[in-house]
This record gives structure tokens, C-alpha cells and sequence, in this order.
């Protein structure tokens, strides 16, 4: 069986071009069922008929990339043409993080339930429909972002220059960030690791974003987001108290100057 990551990578053909042979299955209110699913994954629950993963590929299956990556040209404004984020952290990097994550932040742009001025004018039922979320979501779930070019040798034949030049466009390196490296990887592994994974590269299955890789800036700004309710790093436990509200300004900086060493 195609894993999620599998089945967002392979799938490219259109939409037309799948009518041709079996039609994918009717996705009906398919953002209500991912969010149904998120909630199961975070408790350890499972879907009947099926596993929780079995359940997420369902709800993605038949997803068009090509019209994700259409309506990915309205997001690359502010997040960079291939999700690779901008401005020192101004805007986070989306390529790479999980199709269900993406999806349930966008539904929540949608019903102002997560606010964010710049998303106002892009983000609403009639423009972004739920068919469209998913194909974003997963069009940007499938982008690969290395943290480093691979040497070449420029004075080999077929160097090609304007490659080079698109390829470093994709490269994301998050710069080294003040704090006790040490300390921070002692807090990160037996507070985060848990569920964020072992060198912060999250979990798709579980909807869990990736904190490696991601811009320093960002993560702070999302702090007192988090300390205050206004995001919640659980959804399914909405009056558990605020995880982040037990660290120290100290063990947050010591744990983000930790994050910002695993893409090295």
C-alpha cells in the first residue's frame, strides 16, 4: 500500500486525464472527515474499516498537484514560489509540511478562527473551496526542500549556471540561533521529541509539523499565539494548560538554538 508521501509525489496526473480510467473516490465535506481524522490520530484512536493512515489517504486520494501548484502561485507571493518561506522568518516555510496540517491551518483561515491579515484577501470559502485546500495542501506537502546545494565542479562540461541558480532557490539553511545548543537538546528530547520526532522532522501520519527547518522568527512569534490560546497545540484538549506557558523564556531560546543546528 502507497504511503501519504507516496501517493502526493506519484499522483500528477489531472483530473481529466483520471476520468479516463477509474474515477477517484467522491470527496464529500473531505475537510470535516481530515479534521475527524486528525482528532482520532492525536488521541491513538482508530477509524473503523481501517487505520488511521488508511483513513488520511482517503481523504487525499484523487487530489489534482497540477491545480495545487496553480493555486500555489498565490501563496508564493509571501511563501516563496516553492514553499520555501521568506524575509528571515517573516513568512514560514509550508514546503514539506504535512498535506493534513496544511489543511486544517487553512480551514482555520477560512472560518477566522485563526487570524492572520495577510491571508484575509486569499483565504475564504468562495475563493480557496475545499477541493482546492486539498490540492494546495498536498501540492506543498510534496515539495522537497535540501538545506544545502550538493558540490559540483564548475568547470565540468554541462555546468549549466541558470540550473544552478533555480536549484538554490529551493534551499532553505536556518541560521544558527543564540542560545545553549546543549541545553536545548537535553529539553528538546524528553519534552518535544515525543511527538515533534527524534531531530524535529515531525510526523505526516499524525499531522505533526516539523520544527527543524523551520524559520527561528516564526517559531517565536507562534509562542504567545500558543501561551494565549490563540493556537492550540491540541485541538482535542482545548482547557489542558498550554504546554510552551511551562518553558522559560531561557528554555525556549535554548531549545530553538537547538533546532536551528539539525539542518546543518
Amino acid at each position: 500500500m502507497q504511503t501519504v508521501g507516496t501517493m502526493l509525489m506519484t499522483d500528477t496526473s489531472s483530473k481529466a486525464e483520471r476520468q479516463g480510467s477509474i474515477a477517484p473516490p467522491k470527496r464529500q465535506q473531505p475537510l470535516r472527515r481530515l479534521i475527524a481524522l486528525t482528532l482520532l490520530t492525536l488521541l491513538g484512536g482508530a477509524m473503523v474499516g481501517g487505520t488511521a493512515l488508511q483513513a488520511m489517504e482517503l481523504v487525499f486520494a484523487g487530489v489534482d498537484l497540477r491545480n495545487g501548484k496553480d493555486i500555489n502561485e498565490v501563496c508564493a507571493g509571501c511563501h516563496g514560489e516553492f514553499g520555501q518561506g521568506g524575509k528571515e522568518g517573516e513568512y514560514p516555510r509550508l514546503a514539506g509540511l504535512p498535506a493534513a496540517f496544511i489543511a486544517r491551518q487553512l480551514d482555520l483561515f477560512r472560518d477566522r478562527k485563526r487570524t492572520n491579515l495577510a491571508m484575509v484577501e486569499s483565504v475564504d470559502h468562495r475563493q480557496l473551496p475545499d477541493a482546492d485546500v486539498l490540492d494546495v495542501s498536498a501540492y506543498l506537502a510534496s515539495i522537497e526542500i535540501p538545506s544545502k546545494l550538493p558540490p559540483v565542479d564548475e568547470t565540468a562540461p554541462g555546468f549549466n549556471a541558470y540550473e544552478r541558480l533555480l536549484a538554490s532557490k529551493r534551499v532553505v539553511q536556518i541560521p544558527r540561533a543564540e542560545g545553549d545548543v546543549e541545553a536545548g537538546k537535553g529539553l528538546y528530547r524528553r519534552e518535544c521529541a515525543s511527538c515533534h520526532g527524534a531531530r524535529g522532522e515531525g510526523d505526516a501520519k499524525d499531522a505533526v509539523p516539523f520544527l527543524a527547518g523551520q524559520y527561528t522568527p516564526y517559531l517565536w512569534r507562534q509562542v504567545p499565539k500558543y501561551i494565549d490560546k490563540r493556537r492550540l497545540h491540541d485541538p482535542t484538549a482545548p482547557d489542558e494548560p498550554e504546554l510552551l506557558a511551562s518553558f522559560s523564556e531561557t528554555d525556549l531560546r535554548n531549545i530553538f538554538a537547538y533546532l536551528s543546528t539539525l539542518d546543518d
